[in-house]
């Protein structure tokens, strides 16, 4: 009789042990359910593009509020509206869209290049302890080095061509992609490699399932830094190197704007190039970051 008291309480007990797991369950579950609806176009107009349209506003106020107040001559500080006929002449002369063609086309292609030999070379020296001894100081004083400093000698050894300004390219955005990824795999931790080895994901297998997923984080940071130096590598170089072969992108554009004394076409380069580095940024390293941290629970689309 005792021990079928004893065993009905020890039943009462497993079952009310799984109640409890299963409503904890549900609750981890309805934590985790992500919902899904589209976003209100007014919502979208308030929160992502007012405030960007709002500061530009203001900040064409504070321009013109300076041009009236005559802060400055004429010839230092152009009007808002000088700067726009010099962008209806460039349009209207066919020739505004040639300066951003021109500096994006290298700007993407050497970019990409970079991409290609960093990211190998960044796996190589986070894996391989004596590559990493050997090159690791090297690529992080390339990375601190100015890329400005490096026209000169591309110029000696190329000439005023293409091959120069993608050598300059490479030079400055290489280490930054580099050492991102290995910043990336550093952070992985180490429990996730040793269940990689368990499962068979070794060598290129280990490293395309397990590795470059675990990186992308510090990756994609790597790769938003290796852009920005791109670009400014690139601008300096056709600042520095001029040539009629090489054509008029923007870094041309602006030098052309200082050898004429013509401020109003000098901020018409700096405002290109600009929000050039804007819409990349928006276009493509920002729906990267999103999709990385969706992927980890870490933003929750609504």
């Amino acid at each position: 009789m005792a021990s079928t008291e004893t065993t009905t309480t020890e039943d009462a007990a497993v079952k009310d042990a799984a109640q409890d797991l299963a409503g904890l369950e549900a609750g981890l579950d309805a934590l985790d359910a992500v919902r899904v609806s589209r976003t209100p176009v007014r919502q979208v107009l308030v929160q992502k593009v007012l405030p960007p349209v709002t500061a530009i506003a203001l900040l064409l106020i504070v321009w013109q509020i300076l041009i009236w107040a005559k802060v400055t001559d004429d010839y230092k500080l152009p009007s808002p509206s000088q700067v726009w006929d010099e962008v209806s002449n460039a349009w209207a002369q066919g020739t505004l869209l040639g300066y951003i063609w021109t500096s994006i086309s290298r700007g993407l292609f050497g970019f990409l290049l970079a991409l290609v030999i960093g990211t190998p070379l960044g796996l190589l020296v986070a894996r391989v302890k004596v590559v990493r001894a050997a090159i690791g100081p090297v690529l992080s004083g390339l990375q601190s080095l100015p890329s400005v400093a490096w026209v000169p000698p591309a110029v000696l050894w190329l000439g005023l061509n293409d091959k120069m300004m993608y050598a300059v390219i490479l030079l400055g955005a290489v280490p930054s992609i580099a050492n991102g990824l290995v910043a990336g795999v550093d952070q992985i931790p180490p429990l996730h490699l040793r269940a990689g080895q368990t499962l068979g994901a070794t060598g290129l297998r280990g490293t395309w399932h397990i590795v470059l997923p675990a990186s992308l984080p510090g990756y994609l940071a790597g790769l938003k830094q290796g852009w920005a130096f791109s670009w400014r590598s690139l601008m300096a170089a056709e600042i520095i190197a001029s040539s009629p072969d090489l054509g008029v992108g923007l870094g041309q554009l602006l030098e052309q704007g200082r050898e004429t004394s013509s401020m109003s076409m000098v901020f018409l380069a700096i405002f290109l190039i600009l929000i050039v580095g804007i819409a990349i940024d928006l276009l493509i390293f920002s729906p990267l970051e999103r999709w990385v941290l969706r992927s980890r629970g870490l933003l929750v689309k609504n």
